[in-house]
């Protein structure tokens, strides 16, 4: 489970409405705030093929291919041709 600093928690209250992303953050900053957020609900060693991790993102986002998109540039998961799973550098 994640610890958010104050700083953390006024951007996760800025753009959840409860478990929904409002919009993603324009600031990478925060961006990188609100991906973070959303990893936690991937578990760790799990590998989830394309049409289940497009679902779980859909709960939260309706652009997927955007979230995922974002998650490999920054290095938060990765991927092969049959699943992606999520990168812990510094959890």
């Amino acid at each position: 489970m994640v610890e958010w600093t104050d700083k953390e928690r006024k951007v996760l209250d800025t753009f959840l409405d409860g478990e929904t992303i409002r919009q993603l953050p324009a600031r990478q900053k925060k961006r990188l705030i609100i991906l973070r957020w959303l990893l936690e609900y991937f578990e760790r060693g799990r590998r989830y093929g394309h049409t289940e991790l497009n679902a779980m993102i859909k709960m939260h986002h309706p652009d997927s291919a955007a979230i995922r998109r974002e998650w490999i540039e920054h290095g938060m998961m990765d991927r092969d041709q049959e699943a992606y799973w999520r990168v812990d550098c510094a959890d």
